[in-house]
């Protein structure tokens, strides 16, 4: 635990995993300790709550390496914007920030800070330099905030974080399958400063690959403009265009067993983007003149041996009519279908899957939560060989 008023959360979460059978073992900084006191977290856990470095009841006064040798995996919750920078860092000035840089376990971060601490560059860089490390984030989450702001920063809730730990310790069903996912938008020039773009910011993209790495399998990324960290493990390549992004594709193709085509790919592209920036002509309208892009999903589809496809229908009415249809058309498996102004720009959707069973609603929630449900449908699928 580290310093924060979410701290209580901690208490409820101890609670949870012990319920759960885990064996937990406690560890605070000393500003986690204004917050709530380790008396509590002994209570809770059952065992001694430790905060010093330099703590004597270690037989070798090495508790920085001996307390983290017989665990699973570290979980830092709540996680703090300066720790986040320690670890980011490799900083060991205090007993917490030093079990983690010489553990063997897995490491995973919960973080609670205010909207402005989450969002600020300084944060963002750290977060891309962990996840870059293969750190496991549970959150945040958005929402009302103690210091009377809202945003995200909110620690996620404890049912939460074990759900994430339940994931990532289950079982892994694709474990040995190789996916391919697309996620995010692309962006077709105008001229040098301006594009063709829409508003995907690439979560659901990105929850699917985090899934399917959850799931066991072996994961590439195709990602266009996104400010997201690439989720732990996974292999991410950038591209910005279309043409660029079925360029990426093809490269990686032929490896994969199932591919996922989750991006919010441009239908049309200037035919002649200028070379120049294109200055306004004061009472003159401006004309371009558009081309159609390749149909990425469909192209792999086609394939003498395609993997197993599943493409995403973002519909703003009709959806399961337009998604059945879009699914005939592209001769798919399976296909996830959502309404666009409920998707787009949130953290949570609704998703319907249709496959040759008929629709398979999996309800509202966490895009995380949908894309494991997604990978779990996936996987039963392959099972059944289909």
């Amino acid at each position: 635990m580290t310093g924060g008023i979410a701290a209580y959360k901690a208490a409820e979460l101890v609670r949870l995993l012990i319920k759960a059978g885990a064996d937990v073992r406690v560890a605070m900084t000393e500003a986690a300790t204004r917050f709530i006191t380790p008396v509590t977290l002994q209570a809770l856990s059952g065992q001694t709550v430790w905060t010093d470095l330099w703590d004597p009841r270690v037989a070798d006064n090495m508790g920085h390496i001996e307390l983290s040798r017989d665990r699973d995996i570290i979980v830092i919750a709540p996680a703090s914007a300066d720790f986040m920078a320690k670890a980011a860092h490799g900083l060991a000035d205090d007993l917490l920030s030093a079990l983690c840089l010489a553990r063997r376990c897995p490491l995973m971060l919960v973080p609670a800070m205010n909207v402005e601490m989450w969002e600020n560059s300084a944060t963002q860089r750290n977060v891309l330099q962990l996840s870059g490390d293969e750190v496991l984030f549970a959150g945040p989450a958005t929402g009302d905030q103690a210091c009377g702001e809202s945003g995200f920063g909110r620690m996620m809730e404890p049912a939460g974080v074990v759900g994430e730990l339940e994931a990532f310790f289950g079982p892994k069903p694709l474990a040995g399958k190789r996916v391919l996912v697309t996620a995010g938008p692309t962006e077709e020039p105008v001229d040098p400063v301006r594009v063709l773009t829409n508003a995907s910011s690439g979560r659901m993209g990105y929850a699917v690959a985090r899934a399917a790495r959850e799931a066991g399998a072996e994961v590439t990324l195709v990602s266009g403009p996104v400010a997201l960290a690439a989720p732990a493990g996974v292999s991410r390549v950038d591209v910005r265009t279309a043409q660029e992004m079925f360029e990426a594709v093809k490269k990686s193709v032929k490896a994969c067993d199932i591919f996922i085509s989750v991006a919010a790919v441009a239908d049309y592209r200037v035919k002649n983007p200028s070379s120049q920036k294109i200055r306004k002509s004061d009472g003159k309208d401006l004309s371009l003149e558009l081309e159609e892009n390749p149909d990425i999903l469909a192209w792999v589809a086609g394939l003498p041996k395609p993997p197993f496809c599943v493409g995403f229908a973002a519909e703003s009415e009709m959806l399961a009519q337009h998604a059945a249809a879009k699914r005939a058309r592209k001769k798919l498996p399976l296909i996830a279908a959502n309404l666009v102004q409920e998707a787009l720009g949130s953290e949570q959707s609704s998703i319907v899957l249709i496959d040759d069973q008929g629709e398979h609603p999996l309800g509202r929630g966490p895009k995380i939560e949908l894309a494991r449900k997604l990978l779990d449908h996936v996987a039963g699928m392959l099972a059944q060989g289909k």
